[in-house]
């Protein structure tokens, strides 16, 4: 490490960031939040619950959902306190153990769902390019073994972050640029020298959200290969119909990730509000979405969840 100057020391907390300049606004932005996660933990809940009642739904694709699902609820659950008390009262002070631990929850969290948006395009495609293999492929054991291995690999990767962080001392001005805690972020305050952390923290977006990014682009490659020699328009289409939601997870989940990635490492002169704006739609938006886009989709989904709740 380098060496303290007298005007460094170890920080006792952190300062998260809500929207600045608007702070006149935060009461009726909560609202915003307050409505985002209601929607978010009940359409997550809601898919839970009818995948488990309805044995029809106990397929890989549904399986995968429900995986989803509970990434989604958990990554909502995590950010809740740190947003409510920012913007309802605005209370911006978080402890480094405290920022240590939701960090470790978000970025584990997302890394587990970008498992699972890989495990996702692998059934579309297992289905679309072989389908006569695909229940001696994608049987129940094999599917909740996979779950079980990329779940371990999230938070393995993950789990050596808060110990590394926890060596560091930081500087005085130690205010974070989201309502929530995030490794890049956290390393900019150190007064230290960060450079095993941004070592291990590019590795991790390389070997985690690039490969998987990686992955579900050559499966989509290989979707689209098999499609186009389908002779109908009509099947052609319907097999491409069944990939929109997991599609529109995709770019919901990748898109923000990387440009805040990008941002943070490279984008030194970017605006901060780009900066700010990717934060709230990367950790905020697909928890929201992803319910809503598979139950609009998802024809076999809709009319369970109509059939239970409006019948």
């Amino acid at each position: 490490m380098s060496a303290i100057n007298d005007t460094e020391f170890s920080s006792a907390v952190f300062l998260l960031t809500g929207i600045p300049g608007q702070e006149d606004v935060h009461l009726w932005i909560s609202v915003l939040f307050c409505l985002m996660y209601v929607i978010s933990i009940v359409g997550n809940s809601v898919i839970l619950f009818i995948v488990k009642i309805h044995p029809s739904l106990h397929e890989p694709m549904y399986i995968f959902l429900s995986m989803l699902a509970i990434t989604d609820l958990a990554l909502s659950i995590s950010t809740i306190p740190t947003t409510l008390r920012i913007f309802l009262f605005n209370s911006r002070e978080i402890s480094l153990d405290a920022c240590f631990a939701q960090l470790f929850f978000i970025q584990s969290l997302s890394f587990i769902e970008s498992s699972v948006l890989l495990l996702m395009a692998f059934d579309r495609f297992v289905a679309i390019c072989k389908p006569l293999r695909y229940a001696s492929i994608l049987t129940l054991p094999r599917t909740g073994k996979m779950g079980l291995v990329f779940v371990l690999r999230g938070v393995s990767l993950i789990f050596p972050l808060p110990f590394l962080l926890k060596r560091y001392r930081y500087c005085q001005a130690s205010v974070l640029s989201h309502c929530y805690c995030l490794h890049q972020d956290v390393i900019k305050t150190a007064c230290s020298d960060i450079t095993v952390n941004y070592i291990y923290g590019f590795f991790l977006v390389v070997t985690v959200v690039g490969l998987d990014s990686l992955f579900i682009f050559l499966s989509y490659v290989m979707i689209l290969k098999t499609v186009l020699k389908v002779t109908s328009p009509a099947e052609c289409l319907r097999a491409l119909n069944t990939c929109v939601s997991h599609l529109c997870a995709v770019f919901l989940f990748y898109t923000p990730r990387i440009g805040l990635s990008v941002i943070h490492r490279f984008g030194k002169g970017s605006p901060p509000l780009l900066n700010l704006l990717l934060g709230y739609i990367s950790v905020f938006v697909p928890p929201f979405m992803n319910p809503i886009v598979y139950s609009v989709k998802s024809k076999h989904l809709r009319s369970r969840i109509i059939r239970v709740f409006f019948k």
